[in-house]
């Protein structure tokens, strides 16, 4: 059992004293220090630093910048194009193949905004709200309808995303798991089953001091019991009834996010959990809390983390992500970049984790020459200065 120990101290202040001493570190080697793919800094348009984090976060996830620098992204566009996907696109072009060490994200911002006016008011926002926002639309832009088989059994409409099962795109091949729900009746004792489609699982801090993630997984697949105004409709007792809820993973996705729930608001009082917990950077043991015929995956190693300072009306966001090329990781925190060392990938301040069951190869890109962008996706682009 952990021993109680005072709350650290305000990270958001821990933080202007680390970039301040990164910063005077970096300086000598900033004219030397080569620039490799997919290190990029970001420009902070005015409180984006959220915009920032997450975009060097699904830079670093290979598979989905290859879909996009192969080109591959052009033939599944819907005809009408999608603003935010073709923005997205040139932008992790520009982050990968570029020469410079800073690229402004201002055109994919425009075209999100454009759909979300959230997110150009300049005002702090949640990243994860942001990240939530950007994977859907990148879906609904590549997604294609896939005939079910024959032997395929019909699972339940219910989900986090309501969308049909059978749409997929490179968002669902890589983000997208299952959750699935055995309801027992606590009376007479018969069980029924409920699927949920998942691309972030927002995991309970047990505790306000010190805990892995591993305690929180544990929180959040733990058997619950419904009672009281939380009581089913039990189809075979026909009225409500208690009933105990038990959570596991019927499908688990190649990438796999998880929210760690720091924010808290009830009623009028807000607060911030600044618990340190602990993560591992490899070897994530998801075996326990998935259903035993679907255990096919290895265990999990960490490509990319968002970190945030702060509390829930003034922060800041970063990233901490491995690169593929050099399998180094490095910091983000807008335009500062720099190599970090995996020790230093452990912070109090993590945020958003995430994880990949297999290894990151460096993605492929197509020829410069053949520019096959078709023309409705180029005027989608040159809407913005």
């Amino acid at each position: 059992m952990a021993s109680h120990r005072p709350f650290p101290a305000d990270d958001f202040g821990v933080y202007y004293i680390l970039a301040e001493c990164a910063d005077y570190d970096s300086l000598p080697e900033s004219k030397t220090q080569p620039h490799f793919q997919g290190v990029t800094g970001l420009r902070n348009l005015g409180n984006t630093c959220y915009v920032n984090a997450i975009l060097q976060c699904l830079c670093s996830v290979s598979p989905l910048v290859e879909y996009f620098l192969s080109g591959k992204y052009i033939t599944a566009l819907k005809k009408d194009c999608s603003e935010v996907t073709t923005a997205f696109a040139y932008l992790m072009t520009d982050m990968w193949l570029g020469d410079s060490d800073c690229v402004s994200p201002e055109i994919f911002l425009s075209a999100v905004g454009s759909l979300y006016p959230a997110f150009l008011k300049k005002t702090q926002q949640d990243a994860q709200e942001f990240l939530i926002y950007v994977l859907n639309e990148l879906h609904e832009a590549l997604k294609k309808n896939c005939r079910r088989r024959a032997n395929e059994k019909r699972t339940d409409q219910s989900c986090c995303r309501k969308v049909p099962a059978c749409e997929t795109s490179i968002i669902t091949r890589l983000f997208e798991g299952q959750l699935s729900y055995s309801i027992t009746c606590l009376k007479c004792e018969s069980c029924t089953h409920k699927n949920e489609v998942f691309t972030i699982l927002s995991l309970p801090i047990p505790s306000e001091y010190e805990c892995s993630l591993q305690d929180c997984l544990q929180c959040f697949f733990q058997q619950d019991t419904l009672t009281w105004s939380n009581q089913i409709h039990c189809s075979f007792c026909e009225i409500k009834q208690e009933a105990a809820v038990r959570t596991s993973i019927s499908k688990v996705p190649k990438i796999i996010v998880f929210h760690l729930k720091r924010f808290d608001i009830q009623g009028t009082v807000k607060r911030k959990l600044r618990t340190d917990i602990r993560y591992p950077l490899t070897n994530l043991d998801l075996t326990p809390y998935i259903c035993p015929v679907f255990r096919k995956h290895p265990k999990y190693n960490l490509c990319a983390v968002v970190n945030h300072f702060g509390d829930l009306d003034s922060g800041h966001y970063t990233a901490f992500c491995k690169n593929s090329v050099t399998q180094a990781w490095y910091s983000f925190d807008d335009t500062r970049v720099s190599e970090i060392p995996d020790t230093s990938v452990q912070t109090a301040t993590a945020y958003l984790l995430f994880y990949s069951c297999q290894p990151f190869s460096i993605p492929t890109q197509k020829c410069k020459s053949q520019d096959s962008t078709p023309d409705h996706c180029k005027q989608a682009i040159r809407k913005w200065p």
